[in-house]
């Protein structure tokens, strides 16, 4: 498995880049986003890819793109035309 630690800096579009190229190989199939651990299965169940968000909760700019990197892997997961499914935690 390969984590990544991001914090309150990270760049939107290039991590959400990387999850859509790690999405869209042949393994993975399946991304929970939740709260701040957001990890990629593949089609055994097994964690292949996981983010940890270490941020401030409090820090309304943090959280604003946070919820834009997550719109934005669900928007690209639902145009797939394929199995891949992902489950969202509060």
């Amino acid at each position: 498995m390969v984590q990544t630690l991001l914090d309150e800096t990270f760049d939107i579009e290039l991590i959400t880049k990387k999850i859509q190229s790690q999405i869209s190989e042949w393994r993975c199939n399946k991304i929970t986003l939740n709260g701040v651990k957001w990890e990629i299965f593949d089609h055994e169940g097994t964690t292949v890819y996981s983010y940890v968000f270490n941020i401030d909760f409090n820090d309304i700019e943090a959280r604003i793109k946070l919820e834009d990197l997550r719109l934005n892997i669900i928007h690209f997961i639902e145009s797939l035309k394929d199995d891949t499914e992902y489950q969202y935690y509060l």
